[in-house]
């Protein structure tokens, strides 16, 4: 593959989001067993939470190769099942097959989104998962979504509507009730082109503890966070892309 280098910022900003990362941890622990693919690990801030040395191997693939080398120093080193591959679904062999596939705040990042689901799906196994956390609500776009690389946030129909057929939806919610009323209201009133530390500290800490409650108390109806989750038929015939 050609050199890639992340046009993002937001990484260090988020990597303390310590509270939020357990939160989406609780909705995904079920679907985080046997061999893991992570695609767009950045520096690994996901790994670190999602990955509890229980899994039989846990493959985080990044394009960056800069972001790549940060992965592993990140860890605790007494977590061995991580291997860090750099590149994307096109430099895996056809014959890697995994139980999960997890796309952490990547898939806006990806213009082919269609296409790159398309891909994933190959390499599920049977009765694999494809998991998936995204900005939510096209109208929440503001111009720090476009400067980190953002080409959209999803609403459940438009995730809907690019993963393959042949896959059935276990989950698609909306999270975090009280922190898409912060963003809309930075977007509508403060208009800060890019979240503080500090921000960021009081989303994580304030925010999420509410949003636990709120979120429930709303059935998962709504929030700034879109997370899906569809599985491979256990029946299904493994498609090898070219």
């Amino acid at each position: 593959m050609t050199d890639f280098v992340y046009v993002g910022n937001e990484l260090e900003l988020f990597a303390g989001a310590t509270i939020w990362k357990s939160y989406v941890h609780f909705h995904l622990q079920s679907y985080l067993s046997g061999d893991i693919l992570e695609v767009g690990a950045g520096m690994g801030a996901a790994t670190g939470t999602f990955n509890d040395g229980t899994q039989k191997r846990w493959v985080c693939l990044e394009p960056d190769r800069a972001l790549a080398d940060r992965i592993k120093p990140n860890l605790p080193p007494d977590l061995t099942n991580c291997e860090v591959i750099v590149g994307t679904l096109s430099d895996l062999g056809p014959g890697e097959q995994f139980d999960s596939i997890l796309y952490m705040d990547v898939l806006e990042h990806i213009e082919a989104d269609a296409a790159e689901l398309a891909s994933a799906a190959s390499h599920l196994k049977p009765s694999g998962t494809l998991v998936i956390l995204s900005p939510a609500l096209q109208w929440l776009f503001t111009p720090f979504d476009a400067a980190i690389g953002h080409y959209r946030r999803y609403s459940k129909n438009s995730l809907r509507s690019i993963v393959p057929g042949g896959l059935r939806e276990t989950k698609c919610i909306y999270l975090d009730s009280a922190g898409l009323l912060a963003s809309l209201g930075n977007k509508l009133f403060l208009r800060s082109p890019v979240p503080s530390k500090a921000q960021i500290q009081f989303w994580d800490r304030a925010l999420v503890p509410i949003s636990r409650h709120t979120d429930r108390a709303l059935n998962y109806a709504i929030g700034k966070s879109i997370l899906g989750v569809w599985q491979q038929s256990p029946l299904s015939p493994v498609l090898h892309l070219k």
